[in-house]
């Protein structure tokens, strides 16, 4: 039985063995934007991704959908990922044909509080390739949902 209900260190030192792993796979990537409104959440992505992918990799953030619409027309994102409810009201499912409409084609990861079954179904519908739980976002999910993104647009 688990130590915890995250699992045994032996169990964790796995899944980050698995997360070095999939880092060899993973194409170099020169840009990514986080769209995502809470500073300690976009600090938290932005941190595990300049883990996983190292930090000659650019992160942009946007705390707007506004602000992520300039920024995909300012240059084109390598990948997105996109927080599944904007302050006051956009949700990841409105806010994806908007980065669509302005160009950006790539993959979409939503980074959400709420993913069960359904919820996944309707954000993979919207176009997201993938969607992370807040509460898990380390370098084992995050390298699993590159991995996913750029096996799936190959």
């Amino acid at each position: 039985m688990p130590i915890s209900k995250f699992g045994s260190g032996g169990e964790i030192l796995a899944q980050r063995n698995e997360a070095t792993w999939a880092k060899r796979d993973l194409p170099k990537l020169a840009d990514v934007l986080i769209v995502e409104d809470e500073t300690f959440d976009a600090n938290r992505l932005e941190a595990t991704l300049h883990l996983v992918l190292g930090r000659e990799t650019s992160v942009r953030r946007a705390a707007t959908l506004g602000s992520a619409i300039d920024r995909v027309i300012e240059a084109k994102p390598d990948m997105v990922f996109l927080d599944d409810y904007l302050k006051p009201s956009d949700t990841a499912v409105q806010t994806i044909p908007f980065l669509r409409r302005a160009g950006y084609d790539g993959p979409i990861v939503v980074v959400s509080g709420e993913v069960d079954r359904a919820r996944r179904a309707e954000l993979q519908a919207a176009g997201a390739i993938d969607s992370i739980h807040k509460d898990d976002v380390d370098s084992a999910v995050v390298s699993r949902a590159l991995s996913l993104a750029f096996k799936t647009a190959e």
